[in-house]
């Protein structure tokens, strides 16, 4: 690590810079009255770059930090307040750091030129108007580098981003640009996308140029903690649910995997520099080779809770299955936890809804349970149910409006060629994921069931039905015959198949349904903080769950659940095609760090996430995790400053969650391999 990157992780660690930021509240109600809905967004994206104050990190060469932390909502003409724009998408960064915004400028005039509605004219209008705010503002910038005596910045903001980026440098702030300002703007959750595919022309133009790998290495790890001084104000659920997720590897559009340089840089960079952004995700596939998993294990190993594997042989036959070309397939990323979604071509919404597992069950069994004779009745009510809370969810759905972005709308193809904003339609894909949570939780209620209720009658269904509706009160005896049925997580078909079962019923009839934007509805494995915010509107479930008790994360056994290790898991979570349920969602296990103590434990782990992918796995996350240490931070905060844990779809500096996570984590079973 050189000194210019220990200083500014300083820096970035004191929190001093924070100081520098405005604490005064802004509105821009009077300057946005009278303009059209597609102004009104533009208009206060220059309205905050207006009030902006170009600030700098000593010793740093970014630039473009947030003087104004909070942005202030504004009103559409029909009356509707606009806060944040949802975010989940990847721009498609390679055309506006390649063409600069003088390209883009052109193409808005020809789409101008074409024979256009007023509103379609409206729209452009703002897109024009926008960029020319985005300028103006790097011309103050560029004067304000050049009185702080960075020339470096100075020079290139002479270039960019009115033109496209010459090198790698040029490159990584024309970047800092569109992340800085698509954030004033206010989209929330804009990811990075694939990083080492689009930046990759410039990483190998300076090095024919003859630039160092060590200036080259030194500038990515500029970048990275440059992305990590303002995301305390991104929109999020809790500090470092930000969407800077950035991928590595994978194969490119005509399907040749690719893992280069400047991947393996970023992957060093991030081990180096431990701090929670950019996240990682991995790209593997039944070829990859061992080196690059036990690479990826290093990473692992320091804590952060990434990277995160993503399988490109499920993934992208799952794409393809949804509609979605082979090309743009082989393309995906990930939205800011792990939906699978296309850069620059998508305006999908990926965690539109969460299906409620251990709910849909629920219902079922109080609805149906004592009119069913057999367990094959019994399931085809649960059926009815998945089916019926799934029109729910889609009616639900198929009433959202969004609000017009024109801004980030420039960032998405065919956008501007259509005179479209993204959210009416001027995107290519315009499809709407549902989490699907406690997937686990209810399957073990449906094996609780079928084995207490009906192969060995040990429980009526009435004892039953009495004992949901009391939370088990004074029915220890009864809660623990559900416990000790077959659960999933131990590689056991009996509730393994369940699983199955629920799954292939809830995907199979959501997947490829119409949705309100022109595209279809999307079945995943996720959770996102659904497995806290789902399981306070559940009451006691046939598992032996208690009311409102919290589910495993995303796609992983129950907190009841004590699996006989980490194998155990792959097995039982591997047996469903997970083609059929692509929206996203990994699979999550907590390893005790110190099974990464010496090269034979790093090894071993990098196997396990090999034997994942192998067994048609689609996602993994790994948390490197301590429960002493934990427990420990909790009483003194102060001895662990920046330690790090895997939330769900992001990691988080332990001091700064609630305590309802720290909780989860917990009660999270640690594995030793």
């Amino acid at each position: 690590m050189t000194e210019r990157i220990e200083k500014l992780l300083k820096t970035l660690r004191s929190h001093e810079y924070k100081k520098q930021r405005t604490t005064k509240k802004y509105s821009f109600d009077n300057e946005l009255k009278g303009l059209n809905k597609y102004m009104c967004s533009v208009k206060r994206l220059s309205c905050m770059l207006e009030n902006e104050k170009p600030l700098f990190i000593e010793n740093d060469r970014i630039g473009f930090y947030r003087y104004i932390p909070q942005i202030p909502t504004y009103s559409l003409p029909n009356g509707r307040t606009v806060e944040w724009h949802e975010g989940n998408i990847t721009p498609d960064y390679d055309k506006a750091i390649s063409n600069g915004f003088k390209k883009i400028l052109e193409n808005i005039n020809e789409s101008k030129n074409q024979n256009r509605t007023e509103e379609q004219l409206q729209f452009l209008e703002a897109q024009e108007f926008a960029i020319n705010a985005v300028l103006e503002y790097c011309k103050k910038y560029r004067e304000a580098a050049k009185e702080n005596g960075l020339t470096e910045l100075y020079n290139a903001l002479g270039k960019i981003p009115y033109n496209g980026a010459e090198t790698f440098y040029e490159a990584l702030v024309f970047l800092k640009i569109l992340i800085y300002t698509l954030r004033l703007s206010a989209m929330a959750h804009i990811t990075i996308g694939r990083f080492d595919r689009y930046m990759e022309k410039y990483f190998e133009a300076d090095l024919k140029r003859g630039v160092s790998e060590e200036e080259l290495f030194e500038y990515i790890e500029e970048f990275f903690i440059s992305i990590n001084f303002d995301s305390d104000t991104y929109q999020g659920v809790q500090l470092g649910d930000n969407g800077q997720s950035l991928v590595l590897g994978g194969c490119d559009q005509n399907g040749e995997y690719k893992f280069t340089k400047l991947s393996r840089m970023c992957m060093e960079a991030s081990i180096e520099l431990n701090i929670i952004d950019p996240k990682i995700n991995l790209r593997v596939d039944k070829n990859t080779p061992d080196e690059l998993y036990i690479l990826g294990t290093r990473l692992t190993k320091r804590g952060l809770g990434f990277p995160q594997y993503c399988n490109d042989d499920i993934v992208i036959p799952g794409l393809v299955k949804l509609g979605y070309t082979l090309e743009d397939s082989r393309d995906y990323t990930v939205a800011a936890c792990w939906e699978f979604i296309i850069p620059g071509k998508g305006r999908d919404i990926p965690n539109q809804k969460s299906f409620n597992v251990p709910l849909v069950i629920r219902n079922a069994t109080i609805n149906w349970l004592e009119r069913c004779k057999t367990f094959d009745v019994f399931q085809a009510k649960v059926i009815e149910e998945i089916r019926k809370e799934c029109d729910k969810l889609i009616s639900e759905s198929n009433n959202r409006t969004d609000p017009p972005a024109p801004y980030q709308s420039i960032f998405v193809n065919d956008c501007i060629e259509r005179a479209a904003d993204s959210t009416e339609g001027g995107a290519i894909y315009n499809n709407y994921g549902f989490h699907g949570s406690g997937i686990a939780c209810g399957a073990d209620a449906l094996s609780a069931i079928k084995k207490c209720v009906y192969e060995d009658k040990t429980i009526s269904q009435s004892e039953l039905l009495k004992a949901l509706e009391t939370n088990f009160e004074n029915n220890e005896e009864l809660r623990s015959k559900l416990l000790a049925c077959p659960r999933m997580g131990n590689n056991d078909d009996y509730a393994d198949e369940l699983g199955n079962f629920i799954m292939q019923e809830y995907s199979s009839y959501l997947n490829g349904k119409k949705n309100n934007k022109g595209g279809i509805f999307r079945a995943g494995t996720g959770t996102a903080q659904m497995y806290i915010w789902d399981a306070k509107n559940t009451k006691a479930t046939a598992d032996g769950r208690y009311d409102y008790e919290p589910y495993g994360a995303s796609y992983s056994p129950s907190l009841l659940t004590k699996p006989d290790g980490p194998l155990s898991i792959i097995k039982s979570f591997t047996k469903f095609d997970l083609t059929n349920i692509i929206n996203g969602g990994p699979m999550t296990l907590e390893i005790h760090d110190s099974t990464f103590r010496n090269e034979d434990g790093v090894t071993k782990v990098a196997m396990l996430v090999k034997a994942f992918i192998k067994n048609g796995g689609h996602q993994l996350q790994l948390n490197s995790i301590n429960r002493d240490i934990l427990i420990d931070a909790n009483q003194n905060p102060e001895k662990y400053p920046n330690l790090i844990v895997r939330v769900w779809g992001w990691s988080g500096y332990w001091k700064e969650l609630d305590n309802v996570y720290r909780e989860h984590i917990l009660r999270r079973v640690e594995y030793s391999i």
